[in-house]
């Protein structure tokens, strides 16, 4: 919710009738929290609503292949190898190796 949108809710609410709306200072309450405090309160609402794992690293590189140990140049071609790195907020990391063609 951006400034605006803040603004327009907080008058909404200040103008209902029906003893359900907020008053003057009430409003003028919650807009100081909100915009001191919004980062934190996304960054919270993030945290506490992801499911799965989440990329935390990713490291990739290309191996050729040039002989083996009894000196054959049978060259298979490149390798590519590549590296995640899974994880949760506050939970253990996973690691999954790669390994391809």
């Amino acid at each position: 919710m951006d400034h605006a949108q803040l603004e327009a809710f907080l008058t909404a609410q200040t103008k209902r009738h029906g003893g359900g709306g907020l008053s003057a200072e009430q409003a003028a309450a919650l807009s100081r929290f909100w915009k001191s405090q919004r980062v934190r309160v996304r960054e919270s609402l993030l945290a506490q609503h992801r499911w799965e794992p989440t990329l935390r690293g990713l490291s990739w590189r290309v191996d050729l292949q040039t002989g083996d140990s009894h000196g054959n140049a049978d060259h298979r071609g490149p390798v590519a190898l590549m590296e995640l790195e899974l994880g949760r907020a506050g939970q253990w990391k996973h690691r999954v190796k790669e390994r391809g063609r």
